[in-house]
């Protein structure tokens, strides 16, 4: 009788949400913010290398640092920890050249709508600007902060103002912290110090609205070592900036540094115990840019090729498949696919939301 009451509230538990399933514990998400999937599957576009398209200071400089080789080894230059890691341990969604397309369901093809979406997975018509309001949308970082274990347990950082009113803050509880905001927690008073002072000494190239990804992604990972969070999202976006502002060489520059920031995040937390084989990253944008030498710069609903994404996913519960071929991918299916990560189901609290990637989990 012993043995048949333990099978019973055994089967009982794990007919719960994933969780008995599940061995990820944490999950790592980043965004950068308008990477396009060209330069992600391709590597640098020699199109852009040049003053008139691509504003770039040294063409030749930049053809030695990111153009040689065939796309796959342009593209290993650029993002080294993507092809070299993630593509051999997890998966990559969104390259059209193996029909799998990937793209954003909201027609505005900007920041706030995609970040909304891939947060809540639901693109809702109601969002769209850039303007500062809360989002009246449950983002999947609130749902899980209610969720048992995960209260207190879940922080958000980026470089743009707006991102505390996309995670609407004030209303999930969720700790975040944006643009030149000081810092509020470290390993150290001292370490705090040193921070706040760095960031001080920064110029304002963006006024107070955006951050340099250097100062959002210090703070990320003193406040990863400090307080140890179970869901950690961190936006960069110097790539969408350099990107208005036709400067190539940067937005390359700021691709491989956002890949250098990913890389060292995954390796901390694998160094601790509470995240080592127990972290599932998902990596991924809020929209794509034209496809041209002229249109590369811009996104909006006009602009054909900006729906166009990508995302990655690599962790103890994502079989190794490298580049998915042959599936179809939203930007929608972001935010489910974290929970399903975490053993929880978003689609239970927002039944319109999407369903999880394909395959990205076991």
């Amino acid at each position: 009788m012993h043995r048949l009451a333990l099978t019973m509230l055994t089967a009982l538990a794990c007919a719960a949400p994933l969780a008995c399933q599940r061995k990820t514990e944490n999950v790592l998400l980043v965004t950068l913010d308008g990477l396009r999937w060209q330069d992600v599957f391709g590597g640098a576009d020699n199109r852009m290398i040049n003053k008139e398209d691509g504003g770039v200071k040294d063409p030749r400089l930049l053809r030695r640092d990111f153009y040689r080789g065939a796309p796959e080894v342009r593209r290993a230059l650029l993002m080294p920890f993507l092809w070299g890691v993630i593509a051999e341990q997890g998966q990559i969604f969104g390259d059209p050249s193996n029909n799998a397309r990937a793209v954003v369901t909201n027609p505005h093809k900007f920041s706030y709508p995609g970040y909304s979406e891939l947060l809540t997975g639901i693109a809702d018509p109601a969002i769209d600007s850039n303007n500062k309001f809360p989002n009246p949308n449950t983002t999947v970082l609130e749902f899980l902060h209610r969720r048992p274990g995960f209260a207190g347990r879940v922080a958000a950082f980026s470089g743009w103002d707006v991102h505390e009113y996309i995670v609407n803050e004030e209303r999930s509880g969720i700790f975040c912290e944006v643009a030149w905001e000081p810092a509020t927690i470290a390993t150290s008073r001292q370490r705090l110090r040193e921070l706040n002072r760095a960031a001080s000494l920064l110029p304002r190239y963006w006024d107070e609205w955006f951050c340099f990804d250097a100062v959002t992604f210090a703070r990320t990972k003193e406040y990863l070592l400090a307080e140890q969070p179970r869901v950690l999202y961190l936006a960069l976006g110097e790539t969408d900036e350099w990107a208005h502002a036709r400067r190539y060489d940067l937005y390359l520059q700021m691709a491989r540094r956002g890949d250098e920031m990913v890389r060292d995040l995954w390796e901390t937390m694998q160094g601790l115990e509470q995240y080592r084989d127990k972290t599932t990253l998902v990596l991924t944008v809020d929209h794509g840019r034209g496809r041209g030498p002229r249109d590369w710069t811009d996104h909006n609903a006009k602009v054909e090729g900006a729906e166009e994404v990508w995302m990655a996913v690599m962790g103890p519960d994502t079989p190794p498949l490298g580049v998915r071929a042959d599936v179809a991918a939203t930007q929608a299916m972001i935010a489910s696919t974290v929970a399903a990560a975490l053993g929880e189901d978003l689609r239970a609290a927002v039944p319109q939301a999407a369903g999880p990637l394909p395959g990205a989990l076991r």
